[in-house]
């Protein structure tokens, strides 16, 4: 007979039990520090709104998809001083609207004015590898290229292209206006860093080592064969079950990929999957309300700001943010079956997580094989 209560059955239920709710809480509900992020959230929401609204106003929400994504601009460099902001937004909003130039004028390369599934998928894996170089040779944070994964295929499988000339205005004024927000706040004397041209010239210089150069060619394959390999599920399935936006597992297959172990990007793959459950069922209470367009910018500029509060914290609640916030957007431009939305950003969430999710293990499952293979082999002799 045993007195250790963990080995009786009843004993080993409780410690699994007590396993699963820790596991549960720190994965949904546990949250980081507060680190300035009412500020950056305050920066975002009005970076977006701004343009947005201005759209509305002169009823040209046409350009809105390349003003939201101009916008991203104000995501960059959420804590650093003013003289490094400058220039990571200064390069953040250069490579998006390069970005999103490459997408409009791919789109109106294209048959049909669109890029269609597979040409979307061929063309955007690159754009997740090339960016996610760039975004490492620049250091820029968020590091990844999610944002630039979203917006080149976002806008590439447009079928109706606004005259090239506004679309890149609106996207570059949105970026330059979240250049000046993130500028503007150094008004207050509280939040003033140094700030000369010989210290943004500083900051624009960035030496990486060799080492770090290593890491980052490796790490941009991870974003290669995690974007390609999501892609063409999402676009095989989608054709069979026919449902679309392939795109969108492409942009989920790649969040595992940011984090600073094995464990941290697995979760944030089961919570981009959890988060995005919760958040359609946030846009389907939205969208049951039929709101204006005016109303539709409101909610956007609500969750953008909910999303930066959390994105740094919690994941999991940020992906609730996040989720109506990318869905509204499209709403906002195009005129489409908002259920066909839920159904389809559900289904390549999953595809997309899970693609993810695999890439960051398959390095440890295959070190672990190869030991494995070592020990056996040494066994036989």
């Amino acid at each position: 007979m045993t007195h250790d209560g963990a080995a009786r059955p009843g004993g080993r239920r409780a410690v699994v039990l007590s396993r699963v709710r820790r596991f549960v809480r720190e994965l949904l509900f546990s949250m980081g520090p507060l680190r300035n992020d009412h500020q950056v959230a305050v920066r975002c929401a009005v970076g977006v709104f701004v343009p947005l609204i201005t759209l509305v106003a002169v009823n040209r929400l046409d350009l809105a998809i390349f003003a939201s994504f101009g916008a991203f601009t104000g995501i960059y460099g959420r804590n650093e001083p003013h003289r490094q902001r400058i220039v990571t937004q200064v390069r953040a909003g250069l490579l998006m609207v390069g970005v999103l130039f490459a997408a409009t004028v791919g789109a109106r390369l294209s048959p049909g004015g669109a890029m269609d599934p597979w040409a979307i998928v061929g063309a955007t894996t690159l754009v997740a590898w090339a960016c996610s170089v760039v975004v490492g040779l620049w250091r820029l944070r968020p590091s990844g290229s999610l944002f630039q994964i979203f917006a080149f295929a976002a806008v590439a499988s447009m079928p109706h292209q606004p005259p090239l000339g506004e679309a890149m205005l609106a996207a570059a004024g949105s970026a330059a206006l979240s250049l000046a927000i993130g500028v503007a706040s150094r008004v207050h004397p509280s939040r003033r860093t140094s700030f000369t041209w010989d210290a943004v010239r500083a900051a624009w210089r960035i030496r990486l080592g060799a080492e770090e150069r290593k890491v980052l060619w490796l790490e941009s394959l991870g974003y290669l064969i995690a974007a390609g390999i999501a892609g063409t599920l999402a676009t095989i399935v989608g054709q069979s079950l026919g449902f679309g936006h392939n795109y969108w597992a492409m942009v989920a297959a790649v969040v595992p990929l940011v984090g600073h172990s094995t464990r941290h990007r697995v979760d944030r793959g089961v919570q981009r999957i959890l988060g995005t459950v919760v958040g359609l069922a946030v846009l389907a209470g939205i969208v049951a309300i039929r709101p204006a367009a005016w109303l539709m910018v409101v909610f956007i500029a609500a969750c953008q700001f909910g999303a930066e509060m959390l994105i740094a914290r919690q994941y999991f609640l940020a992906q609730v943010c996040v989720t109506p916030l990318a869905l509204m957007s499209t709403l906002l431009v195009a005129h489409v079956n908002p259920l066909d939305l839920l159904h389809d950003r559900f289904i390549d969430t999953v595809i997309g997580a899970i693609v993810g999710v695999f890439v960051v293990l398959a390095p440890s499952v295959w070190r672990r094989w190869i030991r494995w293979r070592s020990r056996a082999e040494q066994l036989e002799w």
